[in-house]
């Protein structure tokens, strides 16, 4: 429920910072979170030997993946961006049966990657028949988002599997934030494009403190627990959620294609995650998880 007010939180920030300066702001709260929680909890951070590679690896699709979901948000509703970026676990399982040894998907996946697609053609279809197209290229840009989240769900596990997921937060964010600063000044100029204001401030906050930082720890925490593929179930929330706060924050109008492309997503999420074997539902947007059915160390 808390990771569906992060695209409400998103669509606020943009009120008053560029796509890539908030994504600074974000990451260095949530870094500062994490780094925070590490401590407590006394989680080593330090990298090994080797795992310099596969990290700075995943910090590129990271960078780009954010990137993406902030710059499409800006250009598509807040209602309609949640939708869309909860459909990554089906590129995650794809990409998975794809990339990994062994990793096929089952008939009871495949049929909820099918309903989950019929819920985002619906969208688009919804799209394409109004006068303006003015959501067209946002929800386009959203989407390529998700499927970038989804493989690097695929090559957080291939490539640093073992790694803590504190250490890996820790080392995603660090490494993401001067490349996000550089093509910030670069294309978006300086602090004079910033506008201020309590609703920027929360939003941002909302993005740093809740989603990046606290939404991880309990999901780590629950993960030490519980099985990921359970926990999965619940993802169906995540768009209702986000659709409901939008109306509210945001403004949104709820439209037939969007209460469709929400169901069948919510559905598809349901059937895809009670699968047994399936793909583990995973942390999505900032939050990298620990490795599929693997029980966190405490």
């Amino acid at each position: 429920m808390l990771w569906g007010g992060n695209q409400v939180a998103i669509k606020v920030g943009l009120e008053g910072l560029p796509p890539l300066a908030m994504a600074v702001v974000r990451f260095t709260i949530g870094w500062i979170v994490v780094a925070a929680a590490a401590l407590i909890t006394r989680q080593r951070v330090a990298l090994d030997a080797g795992e310099w590679r596969p990290l700075a690896g995943l910090c590129v699709i990271f960078v780009i993946q954010i990137a993406t979901l902030n710059i499409g948000t800006q250009h598509t509703s807040a209602s309609r961006s949640i939708v869309l970026i909860s459909a990554y676990p089906f590129f995650t399982a794809a990409f998975a049966h794809r990339l990994i040894p062994g990793d096929r998907l089952a008939r009871r996946q495949v049929a909820g990657m099918i309903l989950s697609f019929v819920g985002i053609a619906c969208m688009f279809a919804e799209s394409l028949s109004w006068t303006e197209t003015e959501h067209l290229f946002g929800d386009l840009v959203v989407l390529l988002s998700a499927a970038l989240l989804g493989l690097r769900q695929v090559v957080l596990k291939l490539l640093v599997a073992d790694a803590h997921p504190y250490k890996v937060l820790f080392w995603q964010a660090l490494m993401s934030l001067p490349v996000f600063f550089l093509l910030s000044w670069m294309v978006e100029g300086g602090v004079d494009t910033y506008s201020w204001s309590w609703r920027v401030a929360a939003g941002v906050l909302y993005q740093g403190v809740v989603v990046a930082g606290v939404c991880f720890i309990i999901l780590v925490s629950l993960l030490s627990r519980h099985s990921a593929g359970k926990l999965g179930v619940f993802g169906f929330a995540t768009p209702a959620v986000g659709v409901a706060l939008s109306l509210w924050i945001t403004g949104d109008v709820l439209t037939m294609g969007l209460v469709a492309s929400m169901a069948l997503v919510g559905a598809g999420i349901v059937i895809t995650q009670t699968t047994t074997g399936s793909p583990p539902m995973q942390p999505p947007l900032s939050a990298p998880a620990s490795p599929p059915e693997r029980p966190v160390p405490r």
